[in-house]
């Protein structure tokens, strides 16, 4: 019912200005179109004697007008209600450009009662046709009509110009509308093109991965995409089970639907069940609105329960309703609400071990472990290492603008050999770090985060030294064999041999300067010499 307007106005424009004072209110505060016109024209049949009216605007897809909104008319009537330009008093309202007073309906060959809303055979009095055009930046989109029983010519003259009047404030509300909807429009392409480079994302194919535990990954997860099954990630922190989730997710047929994702250590017991379940207004302190669950808000798509482990006694049994039936109610509703969606659900903690502790309800973890997926620790496939690297090198290049390409051997050996604690996340913040700390196009070690230098470090020296006791002990090894029969020479052999390879390769890295390779080895330049000598090492002086 729309607001009275005073009628004690002091004259008739004083009347007119409140009723126009009025629909500027209503279109300001109703975005919605129709909703808009259907309370002006309800202004206009309690203050004008208005009998029905409809708002006919140009279709530009078909070049028809249709009626956009109406009172009065039926749904069917409305879907009667199509016109050419130029057809009919409406269509000649909008080819013209000018208003169109009919003072009785009856007698006017133009009037088409294409909606058939009018039984015009028994009119018992006159019926007065109004049609005013709509403009929009100087161009005629569309017509205002009204129905009225005749009073005057004089009062159909007045009423048309005051119907004028109003078709201006609905042509500003129209062609807000238009703007408001073309913006939608955009916002709802570029919602379809994001999910379309998302869904291009998570293709199996763009997922790093070639070793045989990634290969197994992926095989078992297409094979539960196309299905309803509840699916259960395993594996440490890091190792990319959101990812997962999102693959089996977006290559499914729920891919246009929405994936929502709730981290269910991160939050209290209270604040996760309202986050989960909803609430409604004033079911405990704070809760100031309604407020739709992450269940209802993935409806139709996919639910990734994160840290599923953390979920305490009560939430367990909401969680294991829902898997079950399907519904649940929001917190502090009696109020059963119904959802289709699927749920993935993850944990980096043991949930046997958990279940045999008393801590995790066994037949929580049954519904929950349909399918499993186990994802292998980053050190457990460092074939994907190298991959892995280019990717984030060339994500942060772009990100920050940098040209970080060139890794020597030892930078790559360091990253190859680190354990990866933290796994791939640990590895991404590694190179993005890298990136942002780097002033040119070499990846040097400095770089590399302390953790993983220190432990490049602590591998240098082990190795050196293994390395150095291998040889010599496959050194003795070789000397006792190969010399077997000498018996009381073998030591002489093996010392001479290992001097002369050392003598040799000592010169050959100090460029044949004696002196350079006597303090090299830490000898005496007279001892060095004198060996030189007695092996029969050539040099260059």
């Amino acid at each position: 019912m729309t607001q009275p307007v005073s009628s004690a106005a002091a004259s008739h424009s004083d009347y007119q200005m409140a009723i126009l004072t009025r629909v500027g209110q209503i279109l300001t505060s109703s975005p919605e179109l129709n909703t808009a016109f259907a309370e002006i024209m309800q202004l206009l049949i309690e203050h004008m004697d208005m009998q029905r009216g409809s708002l006919v605007l140009l279709d530009e897809s078909t070049g028809r007008l249709r009626i956009k909104a109406a009172v009065g008319l039926t749904p069917e009537e409305m879907e009667r209600g199509t016109y050419a330009i130029g057809e009919g008093i409406t269509g000649n309202v909008v080819a013209t450009g000018r208003a169109r007073v009919v003072p009785d309906i009856r007698k006017e060959p133009d009037f088409l009662n294409r909606t058939f809303s009018r039984d015009l055979a028994h009119l018992t009095q006159p019926v007065s046709f109004l049609c005013v055009p709509i403009r929009i930046e100087g161009r005629t989109v569309g017509a205002l009509s009204c129905d009225k029983y005749f009073v005057s010519e004089e009062q159909l003259q007045s009423d048309a110009v005051f119907l004028g009047i109003i078709s201006a404030f609905l042509s500003q509300a129209i062609q807000f509308n238009r703007l408001v909807m073309r913006q939608k429009e955009e916002l709802l392409e570029e919602n379809r093109q994001l999910r379309a480079q998302v869904r291009d994302r998570f293709r199996f194919e763009n997922i790093i991965g070639d070793s045989p535990a990634m290969y197994e990954v992926f095989a078992t997860v297409g094979q539960v995409a196309n299905s309803r099954a509840t699916v259960l990630l395993l594996g440490e922190t890091g190792t990319g089970k959101e990812m997962i989730a999102k693959a089996i997710h977006y290559n499914s047929p729920r891919r246009d639907r929405p994936f929502v994702r709730v981290n269910c250590g991160a939050l209290s017991d209270t604040l996760l069940e309202s986050e989960l379940f909803g609430h409604v207004k004033g079911s405990f302190t704070g809760a100031i609105r309604d407020k739709v669950g992450r269940f209802e808000a993935a409806d139709g798509g996919t639910i990734f329960l994160d840290e599923i482990g953390t979920l305490n006694p009560q939430l367990q049994v909401k969680l294991l309703r829902v898997l079950q039936e399907r519904e649940f109610e929001r917190v502090g509703d009696t109020q059963t609400v119904k959802v289709d969606v699927r749920v993935i659900a993850a944990t980096n903690v043991d949930l046997q071990e958990e279940v045999a502790r008393g801590r995790f309800r066994e037949d929580l973890f049954y519904r929950l472990n349909v399918v499993t997926i186990y994802l292998p620790p980053l050190r457990n496939r460092r074939e994907d290492i190298p991959r892995l690297i280019d990717h984030f090198l060339d994500k942060y290049n772009a990100i920050n603008g940098r040209n970080l390409r060139r890794m020597s051997r030892e930078v790559l050996g360091a990253l190859l050999r680190y354990p990866w604690p933290g796994n791939v996340r640990e590895l991404e913040n590694a190179i993005e770090r890298a990136v942002v700390l780097s002033r040119g196009e070499d990846f040097t070690e400095d770089l590399l985060p302390l953790s993983v230098r220190m432990f490049a470090s602590q591998r240098r020296s082990e190795t050196t030294s293994e390395s150095i006791e291998t040889l010599a002990g496959r050194l003795a090894e070789q000397a006792i064999s190969e010399w077997e029969t000498r018996e009381g020479e073998i030591y002489r052999l093996a010392t001479e041999r290992l001097e002369h390879a050392l003598i040799a390769r000592a010169l050959a890295h100090c460029d044949g300067v004696k002196t350079r390779a006597a303090d090299f080895l830490g000898i005496n330049r007279n001892t060095l010499n004198k060996k030189v000598k007695e092996l029969g090492i050539t040099t260059a002086d």
